[in-house]
């Protein structure tokens, strides 16, 4: 009996004063302050008659600028058609483009271009191409890395670099005996 009444009176001592301070807290109205009435009291205005002026504030008296975000350039994929429409006699819509990854020395190496040679087929294919597997000539229609011309020559995939590659060292070889003859000839000509 003694440790109950000793609990109620611990806790009326205890809630007593804090319940008595939250009520006066809540009998208050809510007081809402904007940004805009706050910002009233730091305002100036100036004078040159000597009188106070009460400032003039005009909410809309700035624009606000979103630069527009760019629209992503789409990138081109391998695809194929499933089966022909009728009217197109079986073909495929369009060049199959390289979307794979890799790099000039590696594409190289793939198609069997010696090391020795490497540097003479750098010269030519970023002078034709700039290195894009899928670079294509609106107006003559070559395409590739050496701008195989027409594109229809390279066996595979016109737009594969190896399969371009393996190309051009055929044809390098055989119109001027070898890349370094090609190399010659490019930079007599400006072009093979």
């Amino acid at each position: 009996m003694f440790g109950a009444c000793a609990a109620v009176l611990f806790a009326a001592a205890y809630v007593g004063p804090m319940g008595a301070s939250l009520l006066p807290a809540q009998a208050e109205e809510p007081h809402t302050v904007t940004l805009y009435a706050e910002g009233l009291g730091d305002t100036q205005a100036v004078s040159t008659t000597g009188e106070k002026q009460a400032p003039d504030l005009q909410r809309s008296s700035y624009n606000v600028y979103v630069k527009p975000k760019p629209t992503p350039t789409p990138t081109p994929s391998a695809t194929r058609d499933s089966g022909s429409s009728a009217g197109d006699g079986g073909g495929s819509s369009g060049p199959l483009f390289y979307t794979g990854g890799g790099a000039p020395a590696e594409w190289m190496a793939a198609a069997g271009i010696s090391e020795s040679d490497m540097g003479y087929v750098d010269y030519i294919v970023s002078r034709e191409s700039g290195w894009n597997p899928n670079a294509t000539n609106r107006s003559s229609g070559a395409c590739g890395l050496v701008q195989a011309l027409p594109c229809s020559k390279v066996p595979g995939n016109g737009y594969d670099p190896v399969d371009n590659l393996r190309w051009a060292t055929g044809y390098a070889t055989g119109r001027y005996g070898s890349w370094e003859g090609a190399y010659a000839f490019w930079t007599s000509n400006h072009w093979w």
